[in-house]
């Protein structure tokens, strides 16, 4: 089997549960990126199954959002504004798109995940959202040792640090709500930090529209409903194990006459 790089493949030794597209070659290893899940990985060619079916890529038409009340001739309806920082060009692409589809105003930005902590307060400043999300790449690694030691996940101690700076900007988690974290990024200290929603609880892998699900959400509720935090959870791709975070209220406007 000849692979090259930009090629769809999964991996036999993990039951060929995830997509990867193929980033690099070097020394015979395979260096992975997931199409839909937030991860990097190496390979052996042995090891590499050709992906081909790509129809099954887009995953969007899959997740619900809220439909917005019925009389929405005589209503007008002002969701709420996003900003999402992600770390990995791809996948801010894809929740733009996501974010476009659905009807909500998002403003992305890429940013590498350690230099987040330094541009967000003037993106906050300037853009004055009602969401952000900070997110991009993480791992934890579990060979080094206790889950509850930051230098043991590649990321996690930057999105925190960005957390920090945004919740000090606005200490209301109602006025800014802040969705943050990746792939097994360490959940208690992002919550703590003042995360309303942060992954990952399990420390296991996200999809990369598992934030703008969140946010999507969110946006689109009116401000007077509770949103149910365990529906929300479940239109992720792994739920309360991928994602999770505090009880909500809606962020959209309603506003009358249209």
């Amino acid at each position: 089997m000849k692979l090259k790089r930009g090629d769809l493949v999964t991996r036999k030794s993990y039951n060929n549960d995830t997509i990867f597209k193929i980033m690099n070659i070097k020394n015979d290893i395979y260096y992975l990126k997931g199409v839909e899940i937030r991860l990097y990985a190496d390979s052996p060619l042995e090891d590499l199954v050709k992906y081909l079916n790509k129809d099954t890529l887009d995953l969007t038409d899959e997740i619900i959002t809220p439909t917005l009340p019925e009389e929405r001739n005589e209503y007008f309806y002002l969701p709420a504004k996003i900003l999402h920082i992600d770390g990995d060009k791809e996948y801010l692409d894809k929740c733009l798109e996501f974010y476009k589809k659905k009807g909500v105003l998002a403003i992305g930005k890429k940013i590498s995940e350690d230099h987040i902590y330094e541009a967000i307060l003037p993106l906050l400043k300037e853009y004055k959202p009602d969401i952000v999300v900070i997110t991009g790449h993480d791992a934890y690694y579990r060979k080094k040792g206790s889950s509850t030691d930051l230098k043991n996940y590649k990321n996690s101690a930057s999105f925190i640090k960005a957390v920090k700076v945004a919740r000090n900007y606005e200490f209301s988690h109602e006025k800014l709500v802040i969705i943050a974290g990746a792939c097994q990024s360490n959940y208690e200290e992002l919550i703590k930090a003042g995360a309303n929603f942060a992954s990952s609880p399990k420390r296991i892998n996200i999809h990369a529209l598992d934030p703008a699900i969140i946010a999507t959400t969110l946006a689109l509720t009116e401000r007077s409903k509770e949103i149910n935090i365990i529906n929300l959870l479940s239109k992720t791709k792994y739920g309360h194990d991928g994602i999770g975070g505090l009880k909500s209220n809606g962020l959209m406007y309603v506003g009358y006459p249209r």
